[in-house]
């Protein structure tokens, strides 16, 4: 089956992100949010005004928890964010002890857990890992990983998917009606077998998997099978995170990045979006 390939993704934000990550739709509030991971800044738009908040370190992801507080993952934490003042309260550290360490991709599952990768802030091999916090707990999942990323869930809860960007291959996993892993990670797609190296991804309302993939500027999108279905092209060549969002969450919605590019044009570090036929799927509140 041969994708197909979409109009181009067009500007969203054109304020580069050296490494822009972390896309959330807050559903409530009806506003997307995202990252400059080492930037140290939040960022979002209030129609044309544009919003940034200054985090003090590197932070990546993102969950809501009511219409005006965040989780927010950084390198030493957990956090509640109020949107409102900026005030910071921790939930549970993060790796704190191990400075040579940052966080990564993460996002929220459908019973109100949040998963969360880490990472070395040179990507040394294997220093990172994935952790999910329920229910005031954060437990290591899967230890050993180089770049996590591609966290997100099927629409019923019960599959994970993630990868390591430096193996290539995307991975499901069966969870247990709590969400917690039920058995052993299978291989869900090969990205590097294509030429391409996975980031972020999001699942749609028919459960299938978009992913962006750095370095190709572009999105794909996998059927709930592994079928490649569809390109979404961008401009920004490393293409890190996707999100839906908008009017029936029909706008796609990608964040890139600066980093690794020699001279980086006007297009590189900025955030995307396409309005599709296909809808995603409203992001799931973080239970505390």
């Amino acid at each position: 089956m041969t994708p197909q390939t979409t109009a181009d993704a067009t500007l969203y934000d054109a304020r580069p992100c050296h490494l822009g990550e972390g896309a959330l739709w807050h559903p409530e509030r009806e506003q997307l949010f995202w990252f400059d991971i080492l930037g140290h800044r939040l960022l979002s738009r209030e129609g044309d005004r544009p919003l940034d908040w200054d985090l003090g370190e590197c932070a990546s992801a993102a969950g809501w928890i009511d219409r005006d507080h965040l989780l927010i993952a950084t390198e030493t934490g957990l956090w509640r964010l109020a949107l409102a003042t900026g005030d910071k309260s921790l939930l549970c550290p993060l790796e704190a002890d191990i400075p040579a360490t940052r966080s990564n991709d993460g996002r929220a599952d459908p019973q109100g857990g949040f998963w969360i990768g880490t990472m070395g802030k040179a990507a040394e091999p294997g220093l990172g890992a994935i952790y999910r916090y329920h229910g005031g707990e954060l437990r290591r999942l899967y230890p050993g990983i180089t770049i996590p990323n591609a966290i997100c869930f099927a629409p019923d809860g019960r599959s994970a998917y993630f990868t390591d960007t430096g193996v290539g291959r995307i991975f499901r996993v069966p969870l247990d009606a709590e969400g917690w892993p039920a058995g052993d990670p299978v291989l869900f797609v090969d990205v590097a077998a294509a030429g391409a190296s996975p980031d972020g991804a999001v699942t749609d309302a028919e459960g299938a998997v978009w992913n962006a993939q750095w370095g190709s500027a572009r999105v794909v999108r996998y059927l709930p099978d592994g079928t490649p279905d569809r390109i979404v092209p961008l401009a920004g060549r490393h293409a890190s995170c996707p999100a839906f969002g908008g009017p029936g969450l029909r706008t796609l919605f990608v964040t890139s990045a600066r980093e690794g590019i020699a001279a980086p044009d006007a297009a590189q570090g900025c955030t995307y979006a396409l309005t599709q036929e296909i809808a995603g799927r409203p992001e799931p509140r973080v239970r505390l």
